[in-house]
């Protein structure tokens, strides 16, 4: 089945002032497959593994090279970006999206080969475990082993290990938020940002939620069908503060955070309300609010104009962050 969105609902502001989604978005939209997240994980990823391999590579960089780097129980696959051979450059660890279950390496190439020129950074793109062969807390303790790797030895990069962000969309927001809190556990350097684009926090009952239930890319279905494969089946009140990272009461000390969040999104409100309660406890942050966006739209910002816009401040701010 394939899914269509008129643009008198997904398209510009209408007249009675509701933002709806850029008609070029809606026209890629309407390509894409709507029963994806309802069967087994296997048969998602091989979808979209089938469609990345379709995507040209649109970002040269000086040198992209795959590794390993250790992660909590074996070594884990890693590629690193290089938007040039000028030694000492920054660096950031990244960690993509795909609900815990789903994405890698390949998924997620565009958007790692972007933040490494538009912020003139090193980047290492983490291939972590995956649910369901791998639940909670697998991919948190595969990220969370990753930077502490690479506060020792962003030297064997020809990085600068003084100057580490830490990104990733969705999910991968997520792991960029619990490693700060866990960073912050075992005291551990903060990164220079970390930038969560439409990070999920377990909060539940948001009115988003109930207003994007039918969301493009993200429903309240797929929602289940993910945290169904990375809880296992398990009570969340059994998992400890990281498996909800929206439920922890103290979020002081922490690293700047740029939270970024999409209108038509159902995590839009898990993300706003994070923003806000780390900026409560005294924490810098900025967040960008796209009203005309949906969920996972940074994986379009080679494909749709209006996504590499909304991309741009992001960009900007992690470049800020890393060239002080």
């Amino acid at each position: 089945m394939r899914r269509t969105f008129r643009t008198g609902r997904y398209g510009r502001r209408d007249g009675g002032g509701t933002m709806t989604i850029d008609p070029q978005l809606v026209e890629l939209l309407g390509v894409l497959p709507d029963d994806l997240f309802v069967g087994d994980a296997a048969t998602a990823r091989a979808t979209i593994d089938a469609g990345v391999a379709l995507l040209p590579v649109l970002t040269e960089l000086a040198r992209v090279e795959d590794r390993t780097v250790p992660g909590a129980v074996d070594a884990r696959p890693a590629r690193v970006y290089r938007p040039s051979e000028e030694p000492g450059l920054p660096v950031t660890l990244f960690f993509h999206g795909g609900g815990f279950v789903i994405g890698g390496l390949d998924s997620h190439d565009a958007l790692a080969r972007r933040i490494a020129r538009h912020a003139n950074c090193v980047v290492v793109s983490l291939d972590y475990r995956l649910a369901p062969e791998f639940p909670f807390p697998a991919a948190t303790e595969d990220a969370f082993a990753a930077y502490r790797w690479l506060l020792d030895h962003a030297g064997e990069l020809g990085a600068d290990p003084a100057r580490i962000a830490l990104a990733g969309d969705s999910a991968g927001a997520t792991l960029s938020a619990t490693v700060c809190l866990l960073a912050r556990e075992h005291g551990l350097p903060q990164p220079a940002l970390q930038m969560l684009w439409y990070p999920t926090t377990g909060v539940e009952g948001t009115a988003s939620q109930v207003e994007n239930a039918d969301a493009p890319l993200l429903t309240a279905a797929s929602i289940a069908w993910f945290l169904d494969h990375y809880f296992g089946g398990r009570g969340l009140d059994d998992l400890g503060p990281y498996a909800r990272i929206g439920t922890i009461e103290d979020l002081s000390g922490l690293a700047p955070a740029h939270v970024v969040i999409a209108g038509h999104d159902p995590l839009r409100d898990e993300g706003a309300d994070y923003a806000e309660r780390l900026r409560a406890a005294g924490n810098t942050v900025e967040c960008e609010s796209f009203d005309d966006m949906v969920h996972g739209f940074m994986s379009f910002v080679d494909l749709v104009p209006r996504c590499e816009e909304c991309a741009t401040g992001s960009f900007a701010a992690l470049h800020r962050a890393l060239h002080p």
